[in-house]
């Protein structure tokens, strides 16, 4: 899917995942944050995390992420909340992005490890960024509740071994040297949330812009996710954010 859709269907969204305002507050918790701390984050979408966590902890931070109208959002939300001057936001291809090594305590991709090749891959990336090893590492990916039947592989376009179960999911974290101390994992509410909230956002968009060039391909794209959705993932596919340190 193009950049341009996501901006379009997550437009009532601050937070950019199937994760509950309370869920975001617990992981916060979970971290042991405090003032000073610092934290990367890649493809931060619209900055929710990093101005949360500023505000309620203290901490500071950088966040990456290639669309200019999450980046927008974020800037005005760390305004609104007061949190600019401990926040900055880099607009930037994010798994390019040349951040300093060894200087964060807690290095995060909620969501995006395609821009790794994939979970190893991205953990690979944001390991540089942690300080030392009490820092910890935030990852956001999906994971199989059962097995799923070969329909819902061919509904979401991706290959067997894209996600894993849970248990699979440890497995991969070992064999990168990281280490799983908790995990806070999304629920059916938090998941049709955010997949309900893009339905409204994509109606709206289609009924206000019937003849612009991208709207067929658009209506398709959202025809066939809320389907897939609603017969497929909400029962196979879950989704979480793992707390890592290195072993």
């Amino acid at each position: 899917m193009s950049l341009r859709y996501h901006e379009i269907a997550e437009t009532h969204h601050r937070i950019l995942n199937p994760f509950t305002e309370p869920q975001l507050e617990l992981l916060g918790e979970i971290c042991r944050l405090r003032p000073g701390m610092r934290q990367l984050d890649l493809c931060c979408g619209k900055g929710e995390m990093l101005c949360r966590w500023s505000v309620a902890h203290g901490i500071s931070g950088v966040g990456v992420d290639l669309s200019p109208v999450f980046l927008q959002a974020a800037r005005a939300r760390a305004v609104e909340l007061d949190c600019q001057d401990h926040l900055s936001f880099a607009e930037a291809e994010a798994a390019n992005y040349p951040f300093p090594a060894a200087s964060f305590d807690v290095a995060s991709c909620i969501g995006a490890t395609w821009i790794g090749q994939g979970l190893v891959g991205t953990m690979g990336l944001l390991r540089p960024a942690l300080r030392d090893r009490d820092s910890l590492m935030l990852i956001g990916e999906p994971y199989w509740i059962a097995p799923p039947p070969e329909e819902v592989y061919a509904c979401m376009g991706e290959d067997h071994e894209v996600f894993t179960s849970l248990a699979g999911t440890l497995t991969r974290f070992k064999a990168a040297c990281m280490e799983l101390v908790e995990m806070v994992l999304a629920d059916h509410h938090g998941w049709d949330r955010y997949e309900a909230m893009h339905w409204i956002a994509l109606s709206d968009w289609l009924r206000d812009n019937p003849h612009d060039p991208d709207a067929e391909a658009f209506r398709q794209i959202h025809e066939h996710s809320r389907r897939d959705y609603l017969t497929h993932l909400r029962r196979y596919l879950g989704w979480g954010v793992f707390v890592l340190r290195p072993r």
